[in-house]
């Protein structure tokens, strides 16, 4: 029995993705470079992802999560790879046996990690000013000094120290430069202490991009490993030598001639202006597709721009098709309905601007039917 054929493709590159973090690498030297793969590569596949990332030589990786790390190990990564994010009751103990750093952003969190038998690997990460995890600066002191303490003692490894800009998608913003300031008090203390970690790092994708000062010893990226601009309103990705990875195409379910004044998809939010065709893209919000796109995105049918027109609904869009789309639009005709925008075709950042939110979650939200498959030039 042959197997359906999906209603919707995610196309990866993994060539794009290889492209991509050379560029950065280049960006970045002599800092180190992590790739960060996290929410499953943001949304393009952690494991192959990962394995592109380090094929170009990415030397490290990131992940917000100790599972996705372990994960990794599991499909043979060896390399090094730092886990960010922990609740109380976290399995830290696998984490060590799987050499992953975990991060402490808190005494009590490092308390924690030490309980795990063996020199656990530990980094430190204080908040300089994005109010969200690490450590406080009030209460930085009594983190480093526990650090310390437990290292000397052979319970934990320091191996860094970090922190993550708010702001650095704005490069004018005054609280980078006010982060930037923290950041090296914090290592003072850090220094003061006698701890000498391996890798000091701050800068996220924009940083990397727009501000080399605030590199130090390893940058993070993410979402321009991929690809995709950290800072739109600047430069697109062509402007920092990035290549979008990800292509997203379906098929035309079905086409109808409809007259003026049909209401189009639930609630009649879009009503046809005069005689056109109307074309059925089998996607949804299920799989990913915004609701707060509808009426404002585009895709390409036939090499030409059209515009979806009414809600977006659970399993299918509609889209514009036009006057003359009855003579030329078939049921199984190709729609893309984003890629690297080289065609002409809509991009993941004109999704996004259409639907009122960030290309970072127009990318991690796809998911639900769409079949993930990878063009591989390289293998």
């Amino acid at each position: 029995m042959s197997t359906p054929a999906p209603a919707g493709e995610a196309v990866v590159d993994l060539d794009a993705i290889r492209g991509n973090v050379q560029r950065l690498l280049a960006t970045a030297e002599p800092a180190a470079l992590m790739v960060v793969v996290k929410a499953d590569g943001y949304g393009h596949g952690m494991l192959p992802s990962a394995r592109a990332a380090r094929d170009a030589g990415a030397g490290w990786l990131g992940v917000a999560f100790v599972a996705e790390a372990l994960a990794l190990r599991a499909a043979g990564d060896t390399g090094p790879v730092l886990a960010w994010l922990a609740a109380p009751g976290e399995d830290f103990a696998a984490a060590a046996a799987a050499g992953v750093d975990v991060t402490a952003s808190s005494p009590e969190q490092l308390v924690e990690i030490a309980a795990t038998p063996g020199a656990v690997r530990v980094q430190l990460k204080v908040d300089t000013g994005l109010s969200r995890n690490g450590c406080p600066p009030e209460r930085w002191p009594d983190l480093v000094a526990a650090a310390a303490s437990l290292q000397a003692a052979g319970q934990v490894h320091v191996s860094g120290v970090w922190s993550h800009f708010a702001c650095a998608d704005q490069p004018d913003h005054p609280a980078n430069d006010a982060q930037e300031r923290v950041f090296a008090q914090a290592l003072e203390t850090v220094r003061d202490s006698g701890l000498d970690p391996e890798l000091t790092h701050l800068a996220n994708s924009p940083a990397t991009l727009t501000r080399p000062g605030s590199h130090r010893d390893l940058v993070r990226v993410g979402l321009a490993a991929y690809g995709l601009s950290p800072v739109p309103q600047i430069g697109p990705p062509a402007a920092y030598g990035l290549r979008p990875a990800l292509t997203v195409r379906s098929r035309l379910a079905a086409v109808r001639r409809v007259p003026a004044g049909a209401g189009v998809s639930y609630g009649h939010t879009h009503v046809t202006a005069a005689p056109t065709t109307l074309g059925l893209v089998p996607l949804g919000y299920g799989d990913g597709i915004a609701v707060t796109a509808s009426n404002r995105a585009e895709v390409s049918v036939g090499g030409r721009r059209c515009p979806q027109v009414g809600r977006v609904c659970m399993d299918q869009f509609v889209v514009d098709l036009g006057a003359g789309g009855a003579d030329s639009a078939r049921p199984g005709d190709e729609v893309m309905v984003f890629g690297p925008g080289t065609a002409g075709e809509p991009t993941a950042q004109d999704w996004a601007e259409a639907g009122g939110t960030i290309c970072y979650e127009v990318v991690t939200r796809l998911g639900g039917r769409l079949a993930r498959t990878y063009t591989d030039g390289a293998r």
